[in-house]
């Protein structure tokens, strides 16, 4: 970049030097003119030259080569030399969009660790992360990035997530807690027990997602590079039509078609449209990686832009997957006795349900007071706690046992107790809805999407009474993993031929149905390996809005990459118009080339500022 700005501010001085001073002698000013030329232009020379050898003969190099030399010819040296200067002045500019879009893509290579700290008998050796294996232990100093996923087995820090997730809150972690490679250690040194090697940690992963966005290119990209590889012959031929069959038709001198036709391969270059498209969705990519949002490729951008479906899972992705206790109702016992006996009968289960009864109860069990546990498939669990027979589960339990009980209306998981077979109340557990999911749907409906469906293998009752609550236009309940896939699919059959479906899930159940749909939107850090691989965008937090943060950006995107196509076409074709009829000099059709060039390369930066409350 710093060798180009010489280059052109030397070329600038000795054409400003060659207009302003006016030499006598003709051939002192050619000659400042000459090495002006020489000094942007050489460049572009070698490469059409190259290129003419290679085969690839008709691209911007030989426009530029052939309408500066045809300049010289016909004797128009400024003319020549801004031609050349100006377009060596938009290519600057060109270079220096690219450079801040690819910023923030950048930055995330930079979260790769170059070292891991292995802990082996006490003592610490400095290894490459490529090295450690599964189970090793590895020591992150403060200050140090986290080399390899794992789990603290010592210790607790705050880690710096941001390279991650896009949050700049640090997140408090300390042991049993799970880390992911590429955060930022920021006060305390951990001890980590490896989960993954390095080829298949976090930060790779992220790393291999932005490293292959750019090969999948949109529609609108591929039309790009298809209609320059026909219209630059199209130019070519029309320029020769113009230099040398009008003069035989009409009265025209030869150097003054020459000069027209000149102007004409100038305004011609299709620039503005083969630089401005590929960065505005290039920016887009790097915009969304700032976030948080990692997008696999431009073709996405696009075929979000055109979702009027969004199907979401509801366990782990509209809930946060934990169960927990909402309500305790006792029966002539206190609360906190039944919640004893149901921490003493779920002591020895691994069931989520009973995990959850165990973290809130806070209770420190004496393992002698219980005996004969028995799991009662289907109903639930009988023990016996400190002399007292013990009955919890369903419904189906208590009347089984002939317990007279009161049956509850509440939605969720319910587990009714009995001690001595007399009925003593019972204890709701249920998923917990996520604090920005009733936010995400509102705004998804603000933003273009014409129907939210939800997708899940729960009860009825539990799934209807979480789409009530955030107003989800249709839920489906009781399904397998198969039958969310022919939910899609029917989706996808009775859809418009426009319009896209997306789905958004994070467990290993939906990675089918995110290969299926249009648009796979894998829920990141919390999902799923094979979720995050089958999906087309990862968010990489909890965060159901950044779902609207995509739709917005990939919205503006497209609406950016239409204004500056038309925007460059009606210039262009203007003063192609202007230049055929011999009205446009040379100099407009230059600042016609480069000035539409720029003009829409800011416009395609534009991509980078996304407004999360701006509506489509």
């Amino acid at each position: 970049m710093k060798k180009k700005v010489i280059k052109i501010s030397l070329s600038l001085v000795l054409f400003l030097v060659a207009i302003l001073l006016k030499f006598d002698d003709l051939w002192i000013t050619h000659s400042l003119f000459i090495l002006s030329y020489l000094i942007v232009g050489l460049e572009i020379l070698k490469k059409a030259f190259r290129n003419i050898l290679r085969g690839k003969v008709l691209d911007e190099n030989f426009l530029m080569t052939i309408a500066t030399i045809g300049a010289f010819f016909i004797e128009e040296f400024p003319e020549a030399v801004a031609v050349m200067l100006f377009y060596q002045i938009g290519e600057f500019f060109q270079s220096f969009a690219v450079k801040k879009s690819r910023k923030s893509i950048a930055s995330l290579m930079d979260i790769r660790p170059d070292y891991a700290n292995l802990y082996i008998n006490g003592n610490l050796k400095k290894v490459n992360p490529d090295e450690v294996k599964v189970n090793d232990i590895i020591v992150v100093k403060p200050g140090e990035k986290v080399p390899l996923d794992g789990i603290i087995i010592e210790g607790k820090t705050s880690l710096d997530m941001k390279a991650l997730t896009g949050e700049s809150m640090p997140k408090d972690v300390e042991e049993q807690d799970e880390v992911l490679s590429g955060s930022i250690n920021i006060i305390g040194l951990i001890k980590i027990k490896v989960t993954k090697i390095s080829s298949e940690s976090t930060v790779s992963k992220i790393l291999n997602l932005v490293e292959n966005a750019s090969n999948k290119k949109s529609k609108s990209e591929n039309f790009i590079t298809k209609f320059a590889k026909f219209y630059t012959p199209i130019v070519v031929l029309s320029a020769l039509f113009i230099a040398i069959v009008i003069p035989i038709i009409t009265s025209e001198s030869f150097s003054s078609s020459l000069y027209t036709a000149l102007s004409f391969l100038v305004v011609s270059c299709p620039c503005a449209l083969v630089i401005s498209i590929p960065l505005s969705f290039f920016a887009s990519l790097g915009g969304a990686s700032r976030m948080g949002i990692l997008i696999k490729g431009s073709n996405y951008i696009e075929a979000l832009a055109k979702v009027d479906t969004i199907v979401f899972d509801k366990t782990g992705t509209l809930t946060k997957g934990v169960f927990t206790i909402q309500k305790i109702e006792s029966v002539g016992i206190s609360k906190e006795e039944l919640l004893m006996y149901v921490t003493y009968a779920e002591n020895y289960s691994t069931h989520p349900i009973a995990l959850a009864i165990k973290a809130a109860s806070n209770i420190e069990i004496d393992e002698s007071k219980i005996k004969n546990v028995q799991e009662l498939s289907g109903f639930g669990v009988q023990a016996e706690i400190e002399k007292h027979q013990v009955l919890i589960g369903n419904a189906k339990l208590m009347k089984e046992n002939k317990i007279k009980f009161k049956k509850s209306d509440d939605i969720g998981t319910i587990l009714y107790v009995a001690v001595d077979n007399l009925y003593k109340g019972y204890i709701l557990i249920a998923d917990e809805v996520k604090d920005d999911a009733k936010e995400t749907i509102k705004e998804l409906k603000h933003n273009n999407i014409k129907k939210t469906i939800m997708l899940t293998g729960d009860y009825k009752s539990v799934g209807l009474s979480v789409g009530e609550s955030l107003k989800i236009d249709e839920v489906y309940t009781d399904l397998l993993p198969q039958d969310k896939v022919t939910k899609v699919e029917e989706l996808l059959k009775s859809k418009k031929d426009n319009n896209k479906v997306a789905f958004v899930g994070d467990g290993i159940n939906d990675a089918p149905v995110l290969t299926l749909a249009d648009i796979g939107i894998a829920m990141g850090t919390v999902g799923s390996d094979s979720a995050i691989e089958a999906s087309d965008i990862v968010i990489m937090t909890d965060e159901l809005t950044k779902i609207v943060s995509a739709i917005k950006l990939s919205h503006k995107t497209m609406r950016i990459v239409k204004e500056n196509i038309v925007f460059a076409i009606f210039i262009k074709i203007s003063v192609l118009l202007l230049a055929i009829l011999g009205i446009s000099t040379m100099w407009e059709a230059v600042f016609a080339d480069v000035g539409v060039s720029v003009l829409s390369i800011i416009n395609a930066l534009r991509v980078l500022k996304v407004n999360k409350k701006q509506k489509i």
